[in-house]
């Protein structure tokens, strides 16, 4: 995905012309420079971020809700990605979930990374 992206941002902000002492010519910008330039998250961090949200929600839903029931064979569920991720930031982020103002700080600490 993020290949993707950055060949669209590549699109967008087209090549650049360098120049130098005897030499001079167009060239494609580097992955650093199109992250410096554009200083949006880029599309893995923002499907991580959707993810963790909607575990929070789903966290703090009824037991008896669809979400929370399982139907069928036992499907990969977001739980799974969030643990994943929990050993990189600090404390645990079951423990926050149903406390909405550290959720929220979570949310943002996890966006501004």
């Amino acid at each position: 995905m993020n290949v993707f992206e950055r060949k669209v941002y590549r699109r967008i902000l087209g090549p650049v012309y360098t120049y130098g002492n005897e030499k001079e010519n167009w060239r494609i910008l580097t992955n650093k420079e199109i992250y410096a330039g554009v200083k949006k998250p880029t599309i893995i961090e923002i499907v991580r971020l959707n993810r963790l949200r909607w575990f929070g929600h789903v966290q703090r839903m009824e037991e008896n809700r669809i979400p929370k029931r399982l139907i069928g064979r036992p499907r990969s569920r977001s739980q799974d990605g969030v643990r994943g991720w929990k050993n990189s930031w600090r404390g645990t982020v079951a423990g926050k979930v149903h406390n909405r103002e550290e959720w929220k700080k979570l949310l943002r600490m996890a966006r501004n990374r």
